[in-house]
């Protein structure tokens, strides 16, 4: 039986993290919104923090599962520590050196030797190209094997913590003409010879977080550095499930990604409801619903969306935590919370009309930064095609 009630222990994760969220990240938003692209030294001393809760167990939810018993164990940790982190700011977050895209995918699908070896590193994803975004099967980088070596060719662009990170997870063809069955991901680790960072971009939100461009000229990486297999299955079955295990590394994202849009629906919500109280606007929850001003309806109305998309959200880290298939569960958590954390900071800049709009509180900064989480990891549009498909139970070639 699924239980979505946090335990104590996650309970305890939670308050945790939102007390270095509020004292050690809060101070320094405006500073590092301002100064985009300057890494966050202040933030080596939180990460510090996270990593002395998880060796001391107070921060790592990990558990293994009794046999017929069900778990909340790391994915959700991992959700309701990220939702308290973003609740702080998410450009911090993201630019902090601490697990990236990256280190979900080698986590999911690396061996035992690339866990050890990069488990820890702070690792970035590069996927999207210059004409290739959420369709991923139409990655164009290419990787050729020359004796004991991959050799990388192509281009990656908005890589986030593509400049901070020390390592990357490349998705790259193996044969383009064979389509998505000979798409592949290797670690390349920075430094590599033949690897550059090209441009950094200049962006509306997260600017504390490093967006990058990366060029990939006759790169070479050991054989050891694929992750999964290197065969390509000769039938079309085979096709789907070989590119069905490499997009399984979203199904692991999403639900962070989600959980990023938790925090920033509700700091801008928290914010809102402090401001306007100031003005005599408290909720009372025994109020009755028919019997509320149109500002009350509005925020009541926003409380129930971010609950939906928190209760999601879970559901999708239970699934994971328990080994059971999520895909359109996380792509459903990742579709409604993406579009909730943007449409509840917009809406509560609005409610806030000038206090809102100005730089005297973060409210404009949750706003602006809240649309990424909408776009990243697929966007809203991929995931509705996404969750069509498992409802309807149509592949992607019979439902584009």
């Amino acid at each position: 039986m699924i239980q979505l009630e946090l335990s104590e222990q996650h309970q305890k994760l939670y308050e945790n993290v939102r007390l270095l969220a509020e004292h050690m990240m809060r101070p320094y938003s405006r500073k590092y919104d301002r100064e985009e692209h300057t890494y966050p030294q202040e933030m080596d001393e939180v990460v510090k923090l996270l990593e002395a809760g998880r060796s001391g167990g107070s921060g790592d939810a990990r558990q293994e599962r009794p046999a017929g018993e069900t778990v909340n164990g790391g994915n959700m940790g991992a959700v309701i520590g990220l939702q308290g982190l973003a609740w702080g700011d998410l450009g911090l977050f993201l630019g902090m050196r601490t697990n990236g895209l990256g280190n979900a995918a080698i986590n999911a699908v690396g061996t035992a030797e690339q866990r050890e070896k990069y488990g820890k590193s702070y690792a970035a994803m590069c996927i999207t190209e210059p004409s290739t975004g959420s369709d991923s099967a139409n990655i164009s980088t290419t990787a050729v094997r020359d004796g004991d070596e991959w050799v990388l060719n192509g281009e990656k662009i908005y890589v986030t913590g593509g400049e901070f990170s020390d390592t990357l997870v490349v998705w790259a063809t193996l044969d383009k003409s064979l389509g998505k069955a000979a798409i592949k991901s290797f670690i390349v680790e920075k430094g590599t010879p033949g690897c550059e960072v090209t441009r950094l971009e200049h962006k509306m939100g997260i600017r504390a977080s490093d967006t990058a461009a990366i060029s990939f000229v006759d790169c070479r990486i050991p054989m050891e550095n694929l992750l999964g297999s290197a065969e390509i299955a000769a039938d079309a079955a085979g096709r789907k499930k070989a590119f069905g295990g490499v997009m399984q590394t979203f199904d692991n994202t999403r639900p962070p990604v989600a959980a990023m849009a938790l925090g920033i629906g509700r700091a801008a919500l928290d914010l809102a409801r402090e401001l306007l109280a100031e003005e005599g606007v408290e909720l009372d929850y025994r109020e009755k619903p028919d019997n509320v001003s149109a500002i009350k309806a509005e925020l009541y109305k926003m409380e129930a969306e971010w609950e939906g998309a928190r209760l999601l959200t879970l559901k999708a880290a239970w699934m994971a935590d328990n080994s059971q298939p999520n895909s359109v569960e996380a792509s459903m958590c990742k579709a409604k919370a993406g579009r909730m954390g943007n449409e509840v900071a917009l809406r509560c800049v609005e409610l806030c009309q000038c206090l809102g709009y100005s730089e005297q509180h973060l409210l404009e900064k949750f706003a602006r930064d809240s649309k990424i989480v909408d776009i990243f990891e697929g966007t809203q549009q991929i995931q509705q095609l996404i969750v069509a498909r498992g409802v309807l139970g149509k592949s992607s070639s019979e439902l584009k």
